[in-house]
Formats: structure tokens, C-alpha cells, sequence
């Protein structure tokens, strides 16, 4: 059943939960979403086309809406796309955005940032760059409980591969495809949920880009 929205973004989004097999109708939906989300540190992988940054961009925006600090943390050649950002309603001015080469520095940015508990959400795009200490893993999952912070890491690779680490607390792939005029479904395929299990998914329907119909 679709998740009513803010009005200002039904155009814009079509958002749906889609449970997981055996779930108990008396235990609450899983949900995609800033406020569950917080606390944590999740990994959004994919590989070839995917949509890791426009799930990772979907939290920034509910971030903002709640009045909370993002930050983008990624290497130059893979930062977002700003006109696409902003036309699916991301505050750009209100964005911190910082280039890192490649995990270990995102990493330590990342820590910085959430260390001055005026971030609400860091996302960190390593691409295949994902390579993190077990030491810099727990700075970031205890500095996201302390602060009630999101931690995001966006990895380009595939379902089979490793995770980033064991202190990841959400792993998804995601994946997206066309279903209709210059509108995509992007999907999260949760494979890894410490606090409610693996086998649920997230989907929204997005705009695309100016030229990709």
C-alpha cells in the first residue's frame, strides 16, 4: 500500500514497503526512512546503473525536512548531479558537500563532521573505494547512536560481495528501472537488517534526469 507523502512531493515520489515473508501482523512495518534509519551505519550497494544516490538523496531530503544538517562526503569524478537534486526538492545551499579520494579520508571526514554533533546525516559515496577499519566502522556507529545521526555508505559492487564490514547495521542493493515517461522505480532489497531481519524492500518512483527517458 503506498506511504501517503508530504503533498508538495506527490509528483514527485511514489513510495511503497513491501513486506517480508512471514512477517508477523502484529510487528510494525520495516520502513526506509531518516527517523529509522538514525543511529546506524547502512550500506547501499549496486552494480553498473544503479540508484544508490538517489535512495542516499531521497534521506537528505527527509533530513532537511526535519530540519536536520546533511553532509556528502565522495571523491570529485562521482559527486551528484545538483540541477537533479535540487528539481526532486534538495536544498542545495543547506548540502555540505566535501570531496574525499577515496574511504579511508571519507571515513575521517565523516567522523569529524558527526564528532561536532552538527550533523543529522552523513552520506559517504566510496564507490569501489569502500575499504574501512573496524576502528573507523565503531567511531561511526557510536558517534551516529550518540548524535542520533544516519550514517550512509553508497559501494559499487554486487549482492555477492562482502559488506563494507561487520559493524554495518543495514545492508541494501539497489536497482532501478523505467516505468514510464521519464519516471524511474528505484528499489532497496534490504539483505542484511540487524534490528528487523533481511527480505523486505523499499521502492519509490522518482523523476529522472533531464535527458534519461
Amino acid at each position: 500500500m503506498p506511504v501517503p507523502l508530504p503533498s508538495a512531493l506527490d509528483e514527485l515520489f511514489r513510495t511503497a514497503v513491501l513486506w517480508r515473508s512471514g512477517a508477523s501482523a502484529n510487528t510494525a512495518p520495516p520502513s526506509w526512512s531518516y527517523v529509522q534509519l538514525t543511529g546506524r551505519l547502512i550500506e547501499l550497494s549496486g552494480h553498473g546503473a544503479t540508484a544508490g544516490v538517489s535512495a542516499a538523496m531521497a534521506l537528505v531530503l527527509a533530513a532537511q525536512e526535519r530540519g536536520e544538517p546533511a553532509a556528502w562526503i565522495c571523491p570529485r569524478e562521482r559527486s551528484y548531479f545538483p540541477p537533479d537534486a535540487a528539481k526532486n526538492g534538495i536544498d542545495l545551499a543547506a548540502l555540505v558537500t566535501i570531496f574525499a579520494s577515496e574511504g579511508r579520508g571519507a571515513a575521517a571526514v565523516a567522523d569529524r563532521l558527526l564528532r561536532s554533533g552538527a550533523f543529522g546525516l552523513a552520506v559517504l559515496d566510496l564507490g569501489q573505494n569502500d575499504r574501512l577499519s573496524i576502528a573507523q566502522q565503531g567511531r561511526l556507529v557510536t558517534l551516529a547512536k550518540q548524535h542520533q545521526a544516519a550514517v550512509v555508505c553508497i559501494t559499487e559492487k554486487g549482492s555477492d560481495a562482502p559488506s563494507i564490514g561487520s559493524m554495518v547495521s543495514l545492508r541494501a542493493e539497489v536497482t532501478r528501472r523505467q516505468v514510464g515517461f521519464g519516471r524511474f522505480e528505484c528499489t532497496v532489497e534490504v539483505l542484511k537488517d540487524k534490528q528487523r531481519g533481511p527480505g523486505w524492500a523499499h521502492s519509490e518512483v522518482m523523476l529522472g534526469p533531464d535527458g534519461l527517458y
